[in-house]
C-alpha cells in the first residue's frame, strides 16, 4: 500500500514559534568542505538541502534565515562545488549540498561531486533528514530520481520541498504535486509529507522552519 504523501499542514503556534526562534537566532557560515575529512565534528543534529542546480536552494536558505546573502545565489548554476555548513544556534547544522544535474559542468567535477555526496550521505550519523528541493514548474526529473535512489540506499530519510510555487498557476501546481506524489511512492526513504514553498512570497517557510526545529 503506497502512502498518499499529503501536503504538510501549517504548524501549531508552539511549533511555529520554535521554528521562528531557531532561525531568528545566530546563523553563521562555518566552512565549505571539499572532502570528508574536512567535515566539522558530528556533535549536533544536522539537516541537508539538496537539489538540481537553479532550483532556488540559495534563495530558500536565505528566505528561511531572513538573511539575503547568507547562501550565495549564482547566475551560473553548478558553481557551488562544496558542502557548505551553517550553524543554527548551538545545536543544529544546516548543510547546503552542491547542486546537481547541471549539464555544462565538466565531467571530472561532476564525478567528484557525486563521490563526495555519496560519502556524506552514507557516513554522517548525525544527519536527521535530507530536504530534496524540486522546482514546482518541472516536478521530479530523471536526475532527481538518481539522488532519491541514493538516499534510499543510504537509508537517509528525505522530504521533498517544492520550490517556486509562485511561478505556476493552480492547475500546474496540482499537476506537479500529483506527479511528485506518484514518484515518491516508489521510494522507501521518503518522508510522507510534501512541503510547498515560495521564497519570494514566503509560502511554506514557517512550516519548513518548524519541521527543522523539531527534529531530534
Amino acid at each position: 500500500m503506497s502512502l498518499p504523501f499529503p501536503l504538510a499542514e501549517e504548524p501549531d503556534d508552539i511549533t511555529r514559534e520554535r521554528g521562528r526562534l531557531l532561525f531568528a537566532g545566530p546563523v553563521d557560515f562555518v566552512k565549505g568542505v571539499v572532502a570528508m575529512p574536512g567535515l566539522p565534528p558530528a556533535d549536533r543534529v544536522e539537516v541537508c538541502f539538496a537539489g538540481r542546480s537553479n532550483v532556488g536552494k540559495s534563495s530558500l536558505i536565505n528566505g528561511l534565515t531572513g538573511r539575503k546573502t547568507l547562501a550565495r545565489a549564482s547566475n551560473t548554476p553548478g558553481r557551488t562545488q562544496e558542502i557548505n555548513y551553517f550553524a543554527l544556534g548551538t545545536d543544529r547544522y544546516l548543510v547546503d549540498l552542491p547542486g546537481y544535474g547541471y549539464a555544462e559542468a565538466p565531467v571530472a567535477i561532476v564525478a567528484k561531486w557525486q563521490a563526495l555526496l555519496r560519502a556524506y550521505l552514507a557516513g554522517r550519523q548525525t544527519l536527521r533528514r535530507a530536504f530534496v528541493l524540486v522546482d514546482m514548474r518541472h516536478g521530479i526529473k530523471a536526475v532527481d530520481q538518481e539522488i532519491l535512489g541514493l538516499l534510499d540506499k543510504s537509508a537517509v530519510t528525505f522530504q521533498v520541498v517544492l520550490t517556486k510555487a509562485d511561478k505556476v498557476n493552480l492547475a500546474t501546481r496540482a499537476e506537479t504535486i500529483a506527479q511528485v506524489q506518484g514518484a515518491l511512492a516508489k521510494h522507501p526513504a521518503a518522508y510522507p509529507e510534501i512541503i510547498v514553498t515560495s521564497s519570494e512570497k514566503g509560502e511554506g517557510l514557517e512550516t519548513l522552519r518548524a519541521v527543522i526545529a523539531t527534529l531530534v
